[in-house]
This record gives C-alpha cells, sequence and structure tokens, in this order.
C-alpha cells in the first residue's frame, strides 16, 4: 500500500520570522508560554508567518470489536451504534462542544456491527461489521486494513479545514488500543490497560489476559501494518490513514485521548514526520495515555481528566488554538504601539 511521504515543517528562515513577529508583541518575551509555542507550531505546519485556525472540523469515527467477547467491557456491543445515532441526533458531548466552538463535524463508521442505511449526516465507510476476536485471529484481513487506511486517507483529501480533530466510538476499543500499544512500543501490558467504560478488577483482568494472549498469538506481525491489522479496529485504521492524509495536506491535526493517540501510534511508525503535525489537546484519565503521550515526546494542552473519547478533548482545545493564532495577528507590536519600554 502506498503511504504519502510527508515533508518536515522545519523551516528555519519561517521559524525566524515568526519568532520575531512573537517576540515583537507588548509583552515580556515567553510570557503567553505554551500560547507562543503553539503559534510558532501552526505556522511551521502552514507554512505561513500568519497562520489562520478559521476553519476548524472534528472527524468521529466509529467501529465494532470482536474482542469484546472476551468480557472486556462494561457495555454492550450495541452501545456502539446506539450512541453514532446519539451523534446524528446531536445529543452526544461531542455534538455540544463542537457547537459552541463552532467546529464542523463528521461522523463516519468504518465497521460498526449495524445497519443504518443512507442516514444524513452519516458517513458510510463500512469495510466490514466490525472486527474478529483477535484472541482466536487477526482482526482484520490484510486487504481489510489498507482499505480502511485507503477510506481514511481518500476522505482527508476532501475535508476543508486548516484544524482536524480526531474522535472515535467503539465499545471494545480501548482493549484494541491498549494492545497496539504493547505491541508498537514494548511496554508491559499493566502499563498500556485502564478501566476504559468503568471495569471492575475482575474486568481489568480479561482485559489484560484477552492482550497477553493476544500479543503471544500475533508475535509474527511486526511491521506497523501487520500489527494494526492484527490488534487494531476498523476506525483505528480509518484514522491512521486521515491523520497521514490530513498532513500530508499540511492540515494542524489535533489528537484527542487513548484511542486515538494509538492510531497516531500507527501513523508515527509509518511516517514519523506526522507529528510534526501534531496538537496533543489534553491528557486522559485512562491510565495508558499518559505513557504514550511520554512514549511520543508530546506535550497535552490540558489536563482535565476526560475519558470520554467521541473527539471531546480536541473540541475542547480549539479555543487555545484560536487564541494562540488571534495574539499573532491581533495583539499590538513594540514597533508599531505606543508602548515605548519593553516590561521589566
Amino acid at each position: 500500500m502506498l503511504i504519502p511521504t510527508l515533508v518536515s515543517t522545519d523551516d528555519a528562515a519561517l521559524a525566524a520570522r515568526l519568532d520575531a513577529r512573537i517576540n515583537d508583541k507588548t509583552k515580556p518575551p515567553g510570557s503567553l508560554g505554551t500560547l507562543e509555542r503553539l503559534a510558532r507550531q501552526i505556522g511551521l505546519i502552514q507554512g505561513s508567518d500568519r497562520p489562520s485556525v478559521e476553519r476548524t472540523a472534528i472527524v468521529v469515527c466509529a467501529g465494532d470489536h470482536g474482542v469484546t467477547a472476551e468480557g472486556v467491557s462494561a457495555y454492550p456491543q450495541s452501545v456502539t451504534w446506539q450512541m453514532v445515532e446519539n451523534f446524528l441526533a446531536g445529543g452526544a458531548a461531542i455534538n455540544v462542544f463542537a457547537r459552541q466552538n463552532g467546529c464542523a463535524l463528521s461522523i463516519v463508521d468504518a465497521g460498526v456491527n449495524h445497519d443504518f442505511g443512507p442516514r444524513p449526516g452519516l458517513l458510510d465507510r463500512k469495510i466490514a461489521y466490525g472486527t474478529a476476536n483477535f484472541c482466536h485471529g487477526p482482526a482484520m484481513t490484510v486487504p481489510q486494513c489498507e482499505a480502511a487506511l485507503l477510506a481514511g486517507l481518500q476522505w482527508a483529501a476532501t475535508v476543508q479545514a486548516d484544524v482536524l480533530g480526531f474522535g472515535e466510538m467503539g465499545i471494545g476499543n480501548t482493549t484494541a488500543a491498549a494492545a497496539l500499544m504493547a505491541a508498537l512500543t514494548g511496554m508491559p501490558v499493566a502499563d498500556c490497560i485502564g478501566a476504559g467504560t468503568g471495569l471492575d478488577q475482575q474486568g481489568m483482568a480479561r482485559k489484560a489476559d484477552a492482550i497477553t494472549r493476544a500479543l503471544q498469538l500475533h508475535a509474527a506481525a511486526r511491521t506497523p501494518l501487520q500489527q494494526l491489522a492484527a490488534l487494531g479496529g476498523l476506525e483505528i485504521a480509518f484514522m491512521t490513514g486521515a491523520m497521514l492524509g490530513a498532513a500530508h495536506r499540511r492540515m494542524v491535526l489535533l489528537i484527542d485521548g487513548f484511542i486515538v493517540t494509538s492510531a497516531l501510534l500507527v501513523a508515527a511508525a509509518l511516517q514519523p514526520t506526522v507529528l510534526d503535525y501534531c496538537v496533543f489537546s489534553h491528557c486522559s484519565d485512562e491510565a495508558g495515555h499518559g505513557r504514550m503521550l511520554d512514549y511520543l515526546r508530546a506535550r497535552p494542552l490540558m489536563q482535565l481528566d476526560l475519558r470520554l473519547g467521541e473527539g471531546t478533548g480536541a473540541a475542547l482545545a480549539l479555543p487555545l488554538l484560536r487564541a494562540a493564532v488571534n495574539f499573532l495577528e491581533q495583539m499590538a507590536t513594540f514597533s508599531s504601539a505606543s508602548v515605548s519600554t519593553r516590561h521589566g
């Protein structure tokens, strides 16, 4: 499968121009902290010293997981399609936060075990009716995995946005994400798993056991695509492709929580430069997410103890991106303002 080659955002001349603009603002140097780093990064991503985040979009990708048969979720698989219905009705948390931030919202069926039929607002990219149980065989065939990746790549080519946030829905997908984390990073299973939808200790033990068995079963899966096919989800594969496609178009990638970051782990294993394009919205309360972020050397913008998914953290981070760009564009400068001396 042809994966697009990503270009690094490194540009010394542009970085110098951005730094000069940032440092000429009427403030002590560095006093806007993370917002200054964000303004610089967004400018480098867009190749401009006058970046824009006017057009914002979030995609929520849904898929089901055969590993739920192992008792790894506190909720039945049917909750996946019911939550998709909630998204389409505008009643979920991500709908609320997207509306309040003026953000376009796309809902993708990448592999839900349900027939929705043609529905306004639902993008049908169903590759299969969920994955297989990865404790007994690969979650996806290689052709299924590649088809989901390609669907994400092709969809990203159509999006009109400066910033693209990622969210997901899929009962059992914290198990798939933890399995991918363990396979891709080499971390112990115990460091990768969390309570997900609210598992008790027995449920956590079942999750750890299922992942351990799966890693042993699929030990021959060595490449990122092989590991994604063996252990991942259709929605995770779609997001991986969409991340690579959006970065290829020099969009800002706004990364949500644990499952979204597992898709990024795969994308970064395929194209490490994708990390240049990523803004990490928050550190989730899901146990493994902080370790994922440390592995990627990521600096999340917020710590809100979120663990809902859906792209909610990404939506809540949008005002920070707008603040970073707005201060760069609208704040007075020492060279143009009446302020004659710098702050002491």
